[in-house]
Parts: structure tokens; C-alpha cells; sequence
């Protein structure tokens, strides 16, 4: 193994009298079944049969007796690919040598450094009095209503439900027909013009302007268009958050505004808290591997890649985004991933050594309760969610990340964490 790379390189030869065995037995076999004219089957020489058959018989031979040849080496020189090895320059000479090359990657030899008692430091995460205020503001605001606005226009922040009629300048584009649409005046999504013309209309009020869309607009139909719309206003409506009281409290299962502010105190803590934990870990992991700077296997690179990409795949269709419709460069976006996924196997070749060492396992309860964790997400049995990652061959994977993750927190418990508010100074 060179200093840059895990690959391996074996040459490898059959003496001629140990080819000659393999090829002798592999003849008397053939001459038991083959059918050669002018003989019985079983009956033909097996001088005939190494002639007739000489190609067939030197196939069969190779391989069969490669694989033991090359499975000898490795057990004799202990190594253990991590890939199917290559075999390739296969020689028979006329002298009856064979020789062959072998090539695979096999893993990392390093020595563990020291990991326990490590020293990070995380910014200090507090809780104010504002972040509550902001959760219990952003409770009002999904618990709004809405309701007709009277005895005033239309201002930022209202609904305008109106009845929409638009017509395509110079005849490009489709005309626009809508019975109930709602623009929300003054927000980020509503177009200046729609803004611009609505703002202080009233129920019932006929308006007739022009839009110009941007050229990048979302929906392709009408990006770079200009329409002219003829708009009904059938409603204002403004949408109204409840009062931030002891009944507000109860709607949401508290019996009183000081307990509904105690209890978003207490969870915001605890959001705080896994995410200080989270910080830390990150940190624990990144000096753990910093310290390293051996060679890992293509090949587990190459997966690891794989398997960023798929996430992003992922991610993509959970959004309803069709990923095959997305104008992206996957082969660019794989090569992005190198670094990262280098790091990555690095990381987890690492994390390995110190559980064997740490005596970190995963039981069977374990599995079980991770089992059931993700049965409760997608509403499948547990029963039929360790059915489909067997059927996939994702149960071992599912262990490895789960004895990976007991890693991390073994160091995490075995390290000093120190929360610092101090902050930092830039760089000059």
C-alpha cells in the first residue's frame, strides 16, 4: 500500500506441474460426459479430449484454480479487500506458468490516537424572554382567522378575493380565467403591479391594469409575458390573531398564559439543549478525525458520494420536486462531494476502531427500538419495516450507523465541554 492510495497489487504464478494437475482433472471429467465421433460418450481418449477441447478445458481451469491461488495469497499475507479484486495480465506461457495480476483496495492501517477527555468549546445557546415572545407570537399567527374587513379599503397586510380575467399582450400566451383568487397585499409573493393597483380598492370595485411578469417567474406560462387584467373585488378580508390570554392558553392545551409560557420556556430549552449537544459532537468528531491524514478506499469514497447524492434525490421529491426536471448538473454536483465524503469514510473507518476498542456495541434492543422509531414516521408496522430493510439489505447498515452514533456519544461523555459567550475575533 503506498502512501496515497489503499490499492493493492499482487503477481501472482501457478507453477506449470500444479496447472497440469488442474488441467489433467478437468480432462477426465469432460472425457466422462463428451461426445466425440466415432466413440461412446465416456469412451474418448483423453489425449482426444485435451486436443479437441483445449480451450475449453484451459477456461475452466483458470477458473478454478485463480480464485484459490489468489484466496491463498490473501490469507497468507492477511489482507482483506474491501473490493472484488481485479485480475487481470493473465499470462499462459507455452512452458505451462501461469501468471496473473491481482488488484484491490483494502483498508487503512493506522494507529488510534488519543480520543477521551477531549477539550471543546461550544457558544453558549441561551433562551430569552424575545424567543419566547416569538414563539408564542408565531402560535397566534397559525391560530389566525379570517375575517371580512368593513367600513375601510384594502391596506398591506389584508386579502383581496376577487374574480380575475387576463388577456396576453400582442396574442403571446394563454388568457387567464380565475373565479377566486386571493392576493396578499404588501407580501413578498404579490407582484408590484398587483399591489400597486389594488391597495385601497373595496368590495365590489371594477379595476383594469397591466402586468408585467419577470422573466424567472415560477410558473414558465407566464414568465416574460405582459397581460392586461380585468379584476371584480368581491371581498377584503384581514386575517386576525387571537389575543394572547389565559383562553388563548387553553386552545392550546395549557391552563393559563404563565403555564403556556413556562411550557415554551421548557421546550425551547430542550430544543436548545439537543442542539448544544449536537454542536458538540460535531466538534468532538471534527478533532477526532482532524488528527488523521491516512489514505481511504476509492471505493468507499466513490458509495459515499453515492449516497450524498441520493439524499439530495431525496430531499427533492420530499418537496414534490421532481428531480429529473430540476436543471441540474448531478455529475457536478457528485464531484462536489469528494471532499466531504473522503471525510466521511474517514471518519467512520475511525469511529469503528474506537467502539472495538471502547467495547461498543449494538444489542438487540437497540435495533428494536430504532425499528420502532422509524415504523412510528411511516406509519408501517415494525414488523414490516424490518421486513422491507432486510429485503434491501439496509439492516447492517441501520446497526453500523446505529453503533457509529453510540460512538459519538461515548465521546461526547468522555469529553470536556466548556459553552463560551466570548466572542470571536475576525481575522485580519
Amino acid at each position: 500500500m503506498t502512501e496515497a492510495t489503499c490499492r493493492r497489487e499482487l503477481e501472482l504464478e501457478v507453477p506449470a506441474d500444479e496447472m497440469e494437475k488442474a488441467m489433467a482433472k478437468i480432462a477426465k471429467e469432460f472425457a466422462r460426459v463428451a461426445r466425440v465421433p466415432g466413440f461412446r460418450p465416456g469412451k474418448a481418449p483423453v489425449t482426444l479430449i485435451r486436443r479437441r477441447f483445449a480451450d475449453d478445458i484451459k477456461a475452466e481451469a483458470l477458473q478454478s484454480i485463480v480464485p484459490e491461488r489468489l484466496e491463498a495469497a490473501l490469507t497468507e499475507q492477511k489482507l482483506v479487500p474491501v473490493t472484488q479484486p481485479s485480475v487481470d495480465k493473465v499470462d499462459f506461457d507455452p512452458t505451462g506458468l501461469l501468471k496473473f495480476r491481482a488488484s484491490f483496495e483494502v483498508l487503512p492501517e493506522f494507529e488510534l490516537k488519543p480520543y477521551k477527555g477531549l477539550e471543546v468549546e461550544v457558544p453558549a445557546l441561551e433562551v430569552t424572554e424575545k424567543h419566547v415572545d416569538d414563539t408564542l407570537e408565531e402560535m397566534r399567527e397559525r391560530a389566525a382567522t379570517s375575517a371580512p374587513v368593513e367600513g375601510r379599503p384594502a391596506q398591506d397586510g389584508d386579502f383581496v378575493q376577487m374574480k380575475l380575467s387576463g388577456t396576453p399582450h400582442g396574442g403571446v400566451g394563454e388568457p387567464v380565467e380565475a373565479e377566486n383568487v386571493l392576493c396578499h397585499l404588501g407580501s413578498e409573493e404579490t407582484l408590484d403591479a398587483f399591489n400597486e393597483h389594488l391597495r385601497g380598492v373595496q368590495a365590489g370595485e371594477h379595476k383594469r391594469f397591466d402586468v408585467k411578469y419577470p422573466d424567472d417567474y415560477p410558473d414558465a406560462k407566464l414568465g416574460g409575458k405582459t397581460y392586461t387584467y380585468a379584476v371584480e373585488v368581491t371581498a377584503i378580508k384581514e386575517k386576525r390573531k387571537p389575543e394572547l390570554n389565559d383562553e388563548f392558553a387553553k386552545d392550546v392545551n395549557a391552563e393559563s398564559l404563565t403555564e403556556l409560557r413556562e411550557k415554551v420556556q421548557k421546550d425551547l430549552e430542550a430544543v436548545r439543549d439537543r442542539r448544544q449537544k449536537e454542536l458538540a459532537q460535531e466538534k468532538i468528531v471534527d478533532a477526532v478525525v482532524g488528527a488523521y491524514d491516512f489514505p481511504v478506499p476509492e471505493a468507499l469514497v466513490e458509495h459515499q458520494m453515492d449516497v450524498r447524492v441520493e439524499r439530495t434525490v431525496r430531499t427533492l421529491a420530499a418537496q414534490g420536486v421532481d428531480p429529473r426536471a430540476v436543471n441540474v448538473d448531478w455529475a457536478a454536483l457528485r464531484r462536489r462531494h469528494q471532499d466531504n465524503a473522503v471525510k466521511d469514510v474517514r471518519a467512520e473507518l475511525i469511529l469503528d476502531r474506537i467502539a472495538t476498542a471502547e467495547n461498543i456495541d449494538v444489542s438487540d434492543a437497540d435495533v428494536d427500538a430504532e425499528i420502532e422509531h422509524l415504523a412510528s414516521h411511516t406509519g408501517e408496522g415494525a414488523a414490516a419495516v424490518r421486513a422491507r430493510l432486510t429485503k434491501q439489505g439496509a439492516l447492517d447498515r441501520m446497526k453500523s450507523k446505529l453503533r457509529s452514533d453510540k460512538t459519538i456519544d461515548w465521546l461526547y461523555q468522555n469529553s470536556q465541554i466548556r459553552a463560551t459567550t466570548e466572542p470571536k475575533q475576525s481575522e485580519k
